[in-house]
């Protein structure tokens, strides 16, 4: 749709039937898949890549320079994927020469009002990062992530699959897949068995993985001997070992358990 209100540079590729309300700027160098809205006084920077049937809210900033003193203007990207719903406000800083040269947020996501998303993160599939959410650099998000309201992550965090942090949460370690994360300081609260009932997953299941971390978290081992005992007495399982996986190549360690 083209809307005479709008600023669209003439570089820019855009689907036939995209939606672009008034005040909108959109800058060279961006792609935008069709069927997706753009809200009035968005503004789209040079590098954005939006998917199809996206819908993305006034006043979000797309695909701006990276707040980083080390980028110094090479070309980097923000990319969207499909069905991602962006609201108001909401800033993504595109990516950095020095690690990804992207920043990437997947398919069906919902990011809510006042998220920011710096350079070089990584975020998932059908992720719902709540309102005033910040994240930091270099942050990696898996899918089915949720992210309860201003809560902070520090730069190179990993948040496993189908983990849920609570709201006003400060993320200073990484977060394993399925839990449930809370407290200051940042700590285990159970497995998120809601959001893994609402994927289907079966409460035969959910018990193997809560005998995980019973593992992990409540039987007073080092992370060394838990997921060796995890390994020898349990069954292989794609949960089980995504979680070994998890914990074995985190960086900078997992987050405490409750008690400790």
């Amino acid at each position: 749709m083209n809307q005479p209100l709008a600023y669209i540079h003439p570089q820019a590729k855009i689907a036939e039937n995209v939606v672009i309300e008034p005040f909108v700027t959109i800058h060279k160098n961006v792609e935008i898949g069709e069927g997706t809205w753009i809200g009035s006084n968005v503004v789209i920077m040079e590098g954005a890549r939006i998917g199809k049937n996206c819908r993305i809210f006034p006043g979000a900033v797309i695909s701006a320079p990276p707040q980083d003193l080390k980028y110094k203007g090479e070309p980097s990207t923000v990319w969207i994927g499909n069905n991602t719903t962006i609201r108001e406000c909401v800033t993504l800083n595109r990516g950095t020469a020095l690690d990804k040269n992207s920043t990437i947020i997947g398919e069906s996501c919902l990011l809510m009002a006042y998220v920011h998303v710096a350079h070089d993160c990584i975020i998932g599939n059908n992720v719902v990062i709540s309102n005033c959410v910040q994240l930091a650099g270099h942050i990696e998000i898996q899918d089915y992530v949720n992210i309860g309201g201003t809560s902070a992550v520090q730069q190179f965090v990993k948040i496993g699959t189908s983990a849920f942090v609570s709201g006003g949460t400060l993320v200073r370690k990484d977060v394993p897949p399925f839990v449930k994360a809370a407290r200051e300081p940042l700590a285990y609260c159970g497995i998120n068995s809601v959001g893994l009932r609402r994927r289907g997953f079966t409460n035969e299941k959910i018990n193997e993985i809560q005998e995980i971390y019973r593992n992990i978290y409540l039987r007073g081992l080092n992370n060394t001997d838990a997921l060796d005992l995890i390994e020898l007495e349990m069954p292989p399982s794609k949960e089980r070992d995504e979680v070994l996986q998890f914990v074995r190549n985190s960086e900078r360690g997992i987050m405490r358990g409750i008690d400790s």
